[in-house]
Order: C-alpha cells, then sequence, then structure tokens
C-alpha cells in the first residue's frame, strides 16, 4: 500500500510540472496556427513567434520563480502556501505583460498578442481571488485551452468537440494530482477551470 502510495505521490508530482500554468500562451499560439488559416504562414515566422512567447512566458517566469524559492530557501510545497504565493504571480504577470509589450512593438497581429492578454488577465484575477482565497492556477491554465478552443472554435469554424473531451480528461487528471499533492481542494480545482475558461472566452472576445 506505501508502495502504491509513493507511485500516485510521484505520479501527481510528474503532472503537476509537465503541465505547468505558463503553457496556456504557447498552447493556443499552436493551436492558432494549427487550426486557421495561419498555418500558412512561413515557418520561420511562426518559431519567432513561438519562441519569443517561451522565453517569457516559460522560461524567464520559470528560472526567476526557482530563484526566488531557494533564496527564500523553501520546496515547492512550501512555495503552494497561499501566502507565499504573491510574488510568484507578480513575477508571472511582469513577464506576461513584457511579452504583450513587446509583441506590440514588433508588430505582430493582435489576435495572436490577444491570446497573451486572456492568460494575463487569467494570472491578475487568480491574483486577486488567492489575496483571500487559494485556487488552483493549473486548472485555471487548462481551462483557459478551452475557452480558448470554444473561441477559436467559433472564429475559425473548426469542431472543437474532440480537443474539449482531451482537455477536460487533462483537467481531472491534473486537478486530481494537485489534490494528492494536498495543494488544492475540489472546490479549489474546479473553480480554478471555470475561472480559467470565463476569463479566456471574455480575454479573447473582448481584448
Amino acid at each position: 500500500m506505501r508502495k502504491r502510495e509513493k507511485t500516485a505521490i510521484l505520479t501527481a508530482r510528474i503532472v503537476s510540472l509537465v503541465f505547468t500554468p505558463f503553457y496556456l500562451p504557447l498552447m493556443g499560439l499552436m493551436a492558432l496556427f494549427a487550426f486557421s488559416y495561419l498555418s500558412l504562414m512561413p515557418w520561420a515566422y511562426k518559431l519567432q513567434v513561438l519562441t519569443l512567447v517561451y522565453v517569457f512566458t516559460i522560461l524567464l517566469p520559470t528560472v526567476l520563480i526557482h530563484l526566488y524559492r531557494r533564496y527564500q530557501g523553501w520546496n515547492l510545497i512550501e512555495l503552494g502556501h497561499k501566502e507565499r504565493r504573491m510574488v510568484p504571480y507578480v513575477i508571472s504577470i511582469l513577464c506576461y505583460f513584457f511579452c504583450i509589450y513587446l509583441m506590440d512593438m514588433v508588430h505582430i497581429p493582435h489576435f495572436m498578442s490577444a491570446i497573451l492578454s486572456a492568460a494575463l488577465f487569467i494570472q491578475v484575477v487568480c491574483a486577486l481571488i488567492n489575496v483571500w482565497w487559494k485556487i488552483s492556477t493549473h486548472t485555471a491554465a487548462v481551462g483557459g485551452v478551452a475557452g480558448a478552443l470554444f473561441v477559436f472554435g467559433e472564429l475559425f469554424g473548426f469542431n472543437p468537440v474532440w480537443w474539449l473531451c482531451l482537455v477536460f480528461i487533462l483537467a481531472g487528471v491534473l486537478g486530481t494530482s494537485r489534490m494528492i499533492l494536498r495543494q488544492h481542494s475540489l472546490a479549489q480545482v474546479v473553480t480554478g477551470f471555470f475561472v480559467g475558461a470565463i476569463c479566456s472566452i471574455l480575454g479573447l472576445v473582448y481584448l
């Protein structure tokens, strides 16, 4: 029984690490490049955009938050405490903001930067909620992907049902992993998913 528990905890940690919330903008852009007329764009241009987004929404926040955690002497579990999550939120929000600013500076089309704006919107809302109540940013990110698929399906005329089914399965696995690690309750992971989905839809439509 103890061996099963260790295996479950290890699997949950791997799932949480692989599906970090920072992947939301990159996944959104990859979906846009795959399912819309943007698939006709040159590979070199798409690679440049994806590299820019990767650096500012995944690499840079991950490194800075890791350095902050090491400076404080906390492990990943200790960093997950509600009162210690605000600085990582601020780091992430600033990185997203600078990424959007750079995308505007180099004249990347607005509907691409809108994905970043939606992800930034999710980060800000989660940070505000976190002041009073701990919410799962992992499931908020997955919810954001679901919302983006819904909007892209409407805008570009493709059927996102099978992709949404995959996202729902992923959300269940990821939410279960966060609960196994005792980082969140069921209410926190479910709320995170719906907050991410709603913010993503609103962000992509109105931002």
